[in-house]
């Protein structure tokens, strides 16, 4: 599956978006990210991004505990990396 550049911009925005309302978890991201817009499977997806498969299986699964260069290095290839932005207050 060959996405256009607009199309792959879509999906990525989504995922950022969704990770940023919380609507989506980093493990649901990076595997949306790596079907939808990379069209990867699991093993090249890692062996692109220099991880173990069974590092990206715990990601994307959200059990263990990755590291933040690991994170990192499954968002790069989307233009993307971890960070801290603020979350609306319950409150208001």
């Amino acid at each position: 599956m060959t996405l256009s550049i607009d199309a792959r911009g879509l999906v990525i925005d989504g995922v950022r978006e969704g990770i940023a309302d919380g609507s989506l978890s980093l493990g649901a991201a990076v595997r949306r990210l790596r079907v939808s817009a990379a069209g990867m499977q699991q093993e090249p997806f890692a062996r692109m991004c220099k991880i173990s498969v069974r590092t990206l299986i715990q990601i994307e699964q959200g059990v263990g505990n990755p590291t933040l260069k690991s994170l990192n290095a499954v968002f790069k290839p989307f233009g993307l990396q971890m960070g801290v932005v603020k979350r609306p207050s319950p409150f208001r």
